[in-house]
């Protein structure tokens, strides 16, 4: 192992062979029981599909004209472009910060083709092949990336994606930023294909609903208008995402290039495509508290290279964390209290952020040492205050 390899993560090879099968299983199991009668979390999925099922050539093409559109959009003027952090060679790459642009653009054109007969809603019924054309294609970008990430010199190489064994590589990414000419491809997979298809997935699951009962549920307005909220101010604010851990630290391998494309819009859609195959009644009392408590989720971000020991951040290291997973109980309420389904993201995010702070703390003490130290002591709650 090289001098500055990071410790292996994530269960080492074994690990990430397992995560590499674990991760679509899951994704399928979840898209397959929000549409079955007992919509249950846990258990065996309520039937296996079959190959005709799964595969459709229309499929793939559709998600290719996806990622085609939103590859030009990328391309097309930035309102601003931003410097990212700097490399192990001293230099910082340029990014276009146009993500909002591309959301805009994006439904200026979806409403055009709804406005012509496009059936949106009939998406609805394609997630199953969609998210199998989306795997598929994952599996196959990751291993082209693997594959070129071999010809790259060792200053290109992530911190903890070169161990040098094949399998555990090809699932955290060796290559940190793998570009072609100026176009990044882990700075668009972060935050454009898969955060605006969730949107598009979930306005097509509120059209589809709208079609079956004459009218969208409040409980599908409100899903869909929280978590349209949140891409909205997550492509606003793309600049943030050039500190982030993804950015700065792991490479491009299955782990994000399948937690971007597929994971984000076949999952983080789950209350909404839960919502059209079991409505919920939602009273207008509950809604407003439900609003309240989405409203509770934002909570500033550190901009400074200070440690904050004072306002949320004098409570928990991270309240970010805390403002998140408030947010995640606020999509999920829509959804009633009688299925344990539609809180799979609660329950998913509450792990991640678990792993990911932990990580977060090996990366800060490693940047600040005592002063990082020192800061524990003051601040002992990690995402919770009083709890954990």
């Amino acid at each position: 192992m090289a001098a500055d390899q990071a410790p292996l993560e994530f269960g080492g090879p074994l690990g990430a062979a397992a995560l590499v099968l674990l991760l679509p299983t899951t994704m399928f199991h979840l898209i397959l029981a929000a549409s079955s009668g007992p919509a249950r979390l846990l258990g065996p999925p309520p039937y296996l599909p079959g190959l005709e099922e799964l595969w459709s050539p229309w499929a793939l093409l559709l998600l290719l004209t996806w990622l085609g559109l939103q590859a030009a959009l990328y391309l097309l003027p930035a309102r601003k472009v931003a410097e990212g952090m700097e490399l192990k060679d001293k230099n910082r790459l340029r990014y276009p910060i146009n993500g909002f642009q591309a959301l805009v653009l994006t439904a200026l054109l979806v409403g055009l083709g709804v406005s012509a007969g496009l059936p949106l809603g009939a998406l609805s019924k394609m997630l199953l092949p969609l998210a199998f054309a989306t795997t598929l294609t994952c599996f196959i970008f990751s291993l082209l990336l693997y594959v070129r990430s071999l010809l790259a010199p060792a200053s290109a190489l992530a911190p903890g994606g070169n161990s040098g064994n094949p399998i555990y590589d090809f699932f955290l990414g060796r290559e940190l930023n793998p570009r072609i000419g100026s176009f990044d491809f882990k700075y668009f997979c972060e935050l454009r294909p898969g955060l605006i298809g969730w949107v598009l997935i979930n306005l097509a699951l509120l059209m589809q609903e709208a079609e079956l009962r004459g009218t969208p549920s409040l409980a599908m307005w409100l899903v869909n208008g929280f978590q349209l909220l949140y891409v909205g101010d997550a492509l606003w604010y793309e600049e943030a995402v050039l500190t982030t851990m993804d950015i700065i630290h792991d490479g491009l391998g299955f782990m994000l290039a399948f937690g971007d494309l597929a994971w984000v819009p076949f999952t983080y859609s789950l209350q909404a495509q839960f919502l059209l195959y079991h409505p919920q009644s939602l009273e207008l009392p509950m809604a407003l508290f439900i609003c309240f408590i989405n409203g509770l989720a934002t909570i500033p971000t550190a901009t400074g290279r200070q440690l904050l020991v004072s306002g949320w951040w004098g409570m928990v290291r991270h309240p970010n964390y805390l403002g998140d997973l408030i947010m995640a109980l606020a999509w999920s309420l829509p959804c009633g209290v009688s299925h344990l389904l539609p809180y799979f993201y609660l329950l998913y995010f509450t792990a991640l952020l678990v792993h990911r702070e932990a990580r977060d703390e090996q990366q800060c003490l490693q940047k600040y040492g005592r002063a990082w130290k020192e800061y524990c002591q003051r601040v002992p709650y990690r995402i919770v205050p009083y709890v954990y």
